[in-house]
């Protein structure tokens, strides 16, 4: 079981990343992928979080509104596309996958999650 995140690089505050997550080894209909990000001397975060079966999805507030989080059930692949990017959007963004449907709470807990890509650096800066 793999998961490979990239997409990640350096752009300019109000430019625009697409972070692709490929699963590799399960498929992850009936589960649940979660992007988190941790910046330097901070705690890791949740991002935001997308129920494979039905699509629904969760953001922290301060992305509501510039990320988009979405499924390429196809490919076996998550998005993250993040647009009008900020500097303290800057972090390491990992992909995490959770198996089945889990309550609100235990999203947040990534200590729950049992698969993680590697991280992508995402650097906002002019």
């Amino acid at each position: 079981v793999q998961l490979q995140a990239s997409g990640g690089g350096l752009v300019q505050p109000g430019g625009s990343l697409r972070l692709s997550c490929a699963a590799s080894g399960f498929n992850l209909d009936g589960n649940t992928v979660t992007w988190f990000r941790q910046a330097p001397g901070k705690e890791r975060e949740l991002v935001a979080s997308i129920k494979w079966s039905g699509g629904s999805t969760y953001y922290r507030n301060s992305v509501k509104g510039r990320f988009t989080i979405s499924r390429d059930s196809p490919n076996n692949t998550c998005h993250l596309q993040m647009n009008t990017l900020k500097s303290e959007d800057t972090a390491v963004y990992y992909c995490a996958a959770k198996l089945g449907s889990p309550i609100l709470s235990t999203l947040w807990d990534s200590s729950k999650y049992e698969y993680w890509g590697q991280g992508t650096l995402v650097t906002v800066s002019a």
